[in-house]
């Protein structure tokens, strides 16, 4: 197995030797050893494992490119599903939903980035993860829905209308429910949500409604807060902060917790396809088109304003002096650093779940819009990133809480003038 591996690694990385890495052609030559040969799929899951002892990694060693056993023995599953708006919320606030006729993909496989990228977005927006009560009694409430969740031209963004894996009609959540952002009136994708409380939202339903909840269940959930939700495999409490999704080409690691290694396109596309699979209780899998498709979406994705960081010398020289040495690839974020040089709460670094003994470094591009900061979402501001006042037990971390922000020490000894000028390079990113 490991020869074969190695002969197939070798000949996707030989296809194009003059193509540069991560261009629209280097990656679109893997296409077809993602989409068609399982021997190429279970190396490439080996492969982007950085921890195959986590709870995340064990699962998909266990069931992963294993050709017609484990998780490609599952059913495809490509859903009729409309995305919920004005017509639709009527609807289902008189008690007569419409069902969705039409599939989400037609069957043809794309054959140019720009068609994969089209594929990709239905997919972003359409493709359900699984249904979701939470959300769909919020849209049933219009004081609910306009409290929790985003409106933009009529659509709720992130949700939809779908007939489900048994044939039943439900309400669904999308990738679109956490990575789109309204910014002055304009959807922004790729963008975190970073005021959804999905776990306030949780926790209201079983208020409300009376269904039955495990209290401790509920009192974590209301510990979130906004644009902050714990997705983990294990039983630890270690909510993160959903992540903007620009430049992921760029970044050498997935997740806060570098959990998979991002050598090649095969692991955001296995990562898409495993999320997807997993989300819905392993019921389906999307057809690997759809995978593809959407991680070429997520490729695509580039903050809406242009960086001009040459304007800034000063900040840049003191960027280049205190940050770089972290922050060093195209999109200012890099590869993992050890937990223990970072600082901060090495509860997710050195969990069950996805832990690493890492943190990723995260992507600076559009950094003035990206509070709260640190993978825990623990610092409000980007000043106080800078500030020694978040190491004392009585900082507040709103909505978090009071109490310290530590770790991540860079740049806190600099004089305030040297502050405000890397402050401003930073904002310029």
């Amino acid at each position: 197995m490991r020869a074969l591996c190695c002969t197939i690694a070798c000949a996707i990385a030989c296809t194009s030797p003059a193509t540069e890495p991560w261009s629209d052609a280097w990656i679109l030559d893997e296409t077809e050893a993602y989409l068609d040969d399982p021997a190429f799929r279970r190396m490439a899951v080996l492969e982007s494992l950085r921890n195959h002892d986590n709870i995340y990694s064990t699962q998909r060693v266990a069931s992963y490119g294993l050709d017609v056993r484990g998780w490609d023995a599952l059913p495809e599953w490509n859903p009729r599903t409309i995305a919920m708006n004005d017509a639709t919320v009527d609807a289902l606030r008189a008690g007569a939903l419409p069902a969705p006729d039409d599939a989400l993909w037609d069957g043809v496989r794309p054959t140019t980035m720009d068609a994969w990228v089209t594929l990709g977005r239905e997919v972003f927006f359409r493709y359900p993860l699984r249904s979701d009560p939470y959300v769909r009694w919020a849209l049933a409430n219009p004081s609910v829905a306009e409290a929790f969740l985003v409106r933009a031209d009529g659509t709720y963004p992130g949700a939809v209308l779908f007939r489900d894996v048994d044939g039943s009609l439900d309400v669904g959540i999308t990738c679109a429910l956490c990575h789109t952002a309204l910014r002055d009136g304009a959807l922004v994708l790729g963008a975190a949500r970073r005021a959804f409380d999905y776990g306030e939202l949780r926790a209201r339903f079983h208020d409300e409604t009376g269904a039955p909840i495990d209290a401790e269940l509920l009192r974590r959930m209301r510990t979130w807060g906004p644009g902050r939700a714990d997705i983990t495999e294990d039983e630890g409490e270690d909510p993160v902060a959903i992540p903007d999704l620009w430049g992921l080409r760029h970044q050498s690691a997935l997740t806060h917790a570098g959990t998979i290694v991002h050598e090649r396109p095969s692991a955001l596309a296995i990562r898409q396809e495993t999320q997807l699979l997993h989300a819905n209780g392993s019921r389906a899998r999307p057809p690997r088109e759809l995978s593809w498709a959407l991680a070429m979406f997520l490729y695509s994705l580039e903050p809406p304003t242009t960086p001009t960081p040459s304007e800034n010398t000063r900040g840049r020289a003191l960027f280049e002096r205190h940050c770089d040495t972290c922050h060093d690839n195209a999109a200012y974020g890099g590869d993992v650093v050890d937990a223990i040089l970072v600082g901060t709460d090495p509860a997710l670094a050195n969990g069950a779940a996805r832990g690493t003994g890492f943190y990723r470094p995260a992507a600076l591009l559009d950094v003035r819009n990206a509070a709260p900061y640190f993978h825990d979402a623990s610092v409000p501001t980007l000043e106080d990133v800078l500030s020694r006042e978040r190491l004392e037990p009585t900082y507040d971390r709103r909505p978090h809480g009071e109490g310290p922000a530590l770790g991540h020490l860079y740049g806190l000894d600099l004089d305030p003038e040297a502050k405000r000028d890397l402050l401003a390079y930073l904002r310029s990113l």
